[in-house]
């Protein structure tokens, strides 16, 4: 159902050499919001317009080769000014990564766009950040035509990922949208940022092997990132209800002395059993 509310809700991305997770991200938005609030920005004149999908607003930018540090710097930078400028026609501007989508708790029975209209006084909402994965010894490969929570269970709760992705003014996100510039968060307790950059291992080693991606310095980071298998397979879940409002209040307690406006990482790696009611959202 799309929301009541989607002509002051904007939702906005970026992506290059994807054609996975931005069939996930254009189908979600657009059923939540309709595509014409969608805003992709697409990182290179070579990268395809994506088919099915004329009525979003698709941005092409020159593709300027950067590390992986600098690339992350530059697109928040670049996604902070231009959200900045869809405030004059948008009352809230949902951002964040192509692998990335954000869920409102469906025990509210509710839509994202009608949740998000509830009037608040802070600048931006932090959702609890759920990093998902494939179960190797009891989840296949990922199949793309079923929902992906349907076949996921488990997810690790992270801190890297319980990021500042809605804005409710003017900001300025900071590298990965993991922070905003001069500002606080607020995890909000109905909020869900569902990460799926690992959610099927086949594809993960695949992308390991990509030249372009080594080249630009994500060795080390995927090669780290491969441990959320290892973390999902040999852990003990724990139940998903029972553990978000500790967690929640955890990363809003205990931050990092660097970066006091970051969420603090649980340092048990927590593995919890994803709730059945969200199976069929994502």
């Amino acid at each position: 159902m799309i929301s009541s509310h989607k002509n002051k809700i904007a939702v906005v991305s970026m992506m290059r050499n994807d054609s996975f997770f931005v069939t996930k991200w254009l189908s979600y938005y657009s059923q939540q919001f309709g595509a014409n609030n969608l805003f992709l920005i697409l990182d290179g004149h070579d990268q395809p317009y994506p088919v099915g999908y004329e009525k979003i607003n698709v941005i092409r930018l020159p593709h300027i080769s950067l590390s992986r540090a600098k690339g992350d710097r530059n697109r928040a930078r670049l996604i902070s000014c231009f959200a900045k400028s869809l405030f004059h026609r948008y009352e809230v501007v949902i951002a964040h990564d192509i692998d990335e989508i954000l869920v409102v708790d469906p025990n509210l029975n509710m839509s994202l766009g009608q949740y998000l209209q509830i009037p608040v006084r802070c600048s931006s909402k932090s959702a609890l950040g759920l990093d998902v994965g494939q179960h190797l010894e009891l989840e296949s490969e990922i199949d793309t035509n079923t929902p992906f929570l349907a076949q996921r269970r488990f997810a690790h709760v992270s801190a890297r990922y319980t990021k500042p992705v809605v804005a409710h003014k003017p900001l300025r996100w900071g590298s990965g949208f993991h922070r905003v510039k001069g500002k606080n968060f607020r995890i909000d307790k109905n909020l869900f940022l569902f990460h799926f950059g690992m959610v099927d291992f086949k594809r993960s080693k695949d992308k390991i092997g990509d030249t372009s991606l080594q080249k630009a310095g994500w060795q080390g980071h995927l090669d780290r990132r491969l441990q959320l298998f290892e973390f999902i397979t040999s852990a003990k879940p724990i139940n998903g209800d029972d553990f978000f409002a500790k967690a929640r209040t955890r990363q809003s307690i205990f931050r990092p002395i660097y970066a006091i406006n970051k969420p603090g990482k649980l340092k048990e790696n927590p593995i919890v059993k994803i709730p059945e009611r969200f199976m069929h959202i994502v």
